[in-house]
């Protein structure tokens, strides 16, 4: 158990490195995805902020989706996360996947972001 938090912690070094490496000074939009939930936030390195957030535990969000766990309820989080983004001026940020593989709920929350207007 504990080798496997060791290569997952590593893997998500590598990619916030890769990142930090790329960002040029736009802000990042983090994903952290549990087993029954997806949360979502624009963070600015530079100042240590988070600018916006979302997930699927949110009031609105739990009267209109089913669960918070599928492939719909991290589209939706991250329209709303654009959405948010727009109203505060964000307009380009880098996708941290995180330890994730870009695939399922991951995928569909940035699909999800870029539908709503981020650049990425």
């Amino acid at each position: 158990m504990a080798k496997d938090v060791k290569v997952e912690l590593r893997r998500k070094a590598r990619v916030r490195r890769t990142l930090r490496e790329r960002a040029y000074g736009r802000p990042r939009l983090s994903v952290f995805r549990s087993s029954k939930q997806i949360y979502a936030q624009i963070i600015d390195d530079e100042k240590g902020v988070t600018i916006v957030s979302a997930s699927s535990i949110e009031k609105d969000n739990r009267k209109d989706l089913k669960t918070g766990a599928n492939v719909d309820a991290a589209k939706v989080v991250g329209k709303l996360l654009a959405e948010r983004a727009k109203a505060k001026g964000v307009k380009e940020v880098v996708f941290d996947r995180g330890a994730y593989m870009y695939h399922g709920r991951v995928k569909a929350l940035a699909e999800g972001a870029r539908e709503g207007g981020l650049q990425f």
